[in-house]
């Protein structure tokens, strides 16, 4: 042990099961952006209705949805590579706090066991458990992010919204109802990452009142690491495989994008296009959707005649605006939903992921 301290040996073990892990982490996460964008690919054209508060609000795309957890696990990549950039520092031979006497040469030390150079004060180097929290943090982000995918495609495979049909593999039945077939794995995720939030919470707890150097409630810091990190590597895999069985059921997605009024923002943009203020047209829309409501009609198929008697500058063009396609058309601008910009989004994924 000549020339070393269990305080800077534990502080370099735990930093190289760090970047291990995040390795590991890495390769999952870019694994499940590829099945995303790969779902994408095959489903631009299932249209299906886009949810504010739960309420259909406009027509969006099976593949925009997918494209928009890529984007996320997008960012907890870059947050893995971030925090991993940091933590590529040795603190071996840093000794117990103050340094060694011993005539060691620590930035090859470093080099020998893969990191990127040696850390640059002893004191704060045994101290310094920042690594773990950024991990943790990091975990947690993603764990949201996860629990997000599990809770949509939970009620995309709800008897209600019957958008997805879920594999055997990542389901189960009830011991009691023969007809159940329950999303097991996307509820597991969901319910997890109470587990992993719980974890970063309790590490900054114990962390917050320490003085500098080796104290005994660093042991503290290892088994909520060790299972935050497990259990996000876990669940990675498991959203993958989620997707590897899942059915799109297209014919469901775009009968519920007919309904609710999603082209009602489509007949307001057309008024503000004929000279209407959008507080005005933002007026008459609502007018004319409670009439359609009223008729159990969709707007599309409201009379020109009806559509008149809320706004004289209504016209027969006000049809094909109203088209579920023609919603998915206009918006165009970078990251919307129109085809192009959909098939630009999966080239650009493609092209980043390799």
């Amino acid at each position: 042990h000549t020339g070393r301290s269990r305080n800077d040996q534990v502080a370099t073990d735990l930093k190289l099961w760090c970047k291990d892990t995040v390795s590991e982490l890495l390769t999952a996460n870019r694994q499940l952006q590829s099945a995303l964008v790969e779902t994408a690919q095959n489903n631009q054209d299932a249209v299906m209705p886009g949810y504010t508060h739960l309420q259909r609000a406009q027509p969006v795309t099976f593949a925009h949805w997918c494209l928009a957890y890529v984007e996320m696990l997008a960012r907890d990549e870059s947050r893995l590579q971030d925090a991993l950039k940091r933590l590529d520092v040795s603190p071996l031979g840093c000794g117990a706090l103050a340094g060694t006497a011993y005539e060691i040469d620590r930035e090859q030390l470093a080099g020998w066991l893969g990191f990127a150079s040696a850390t640059r004060n002893s004191l704060d180097s045994v101290s310094d458990r920042d690594h773990v929290l950024e991990l943790l943090s990091a975990a947690a982000i993603g764990m949201v992010h996860l629990s997000r995918f599990a809770e949509d495609l939970i009620f995309f495979n709800t008897g209600e919204a019957g958008f997805v049909e879920l594999s055997d593999r990542v389901t189960s039945g009830s011991s009691l109802m023969p007809q159940k077939k329950n999303p097991d794995a996307l509820e597991l995720i969901r319910g997890k990452c109470g587990r992993v939030q719980g974890a970063l919470t309790g590490m900054m707890m114990t962390l917050k009142g320490l003085p500098l150097a080796y104290n005994k409630d660093m042991q503290e810091d290892k088994e909520g690491l060790f299972d935050a990190l497990d259990t996000w590597l876990d669940c990675l895999h498991m959203a993958a495989l989620v997707l590897d069985g899942i059915q799109v059921k297209r014919p469901r997605c775009q009968e519920a994008a007919q309904q609710g009024y999603a082209n009602a923002t489509e007949l307001a943009d057309y008024l503000v296009a004929k000279g209407v203020p959008f507080r005005e047209a933002h007026h008459i829309v609502g007018e004319a959707v409670v009439e359609a409501i009223r008729q159990g009609k969709p707007l599309e198929d409201l009379p020109l005649s009806e559509l008149q008697k809320f706004s004289q500058v209504i016209d027969e063009d006000v049809y094909p605006i109203l088209s579920l396609q023609s919603c998915l058309d206009k918006r165009a601008a970078k990251g919307g939903v129109s085809p192009q910009q959909v098939a630009q989004a999966i080239a650009f994924a493609q092209a980043r992921l390799g």
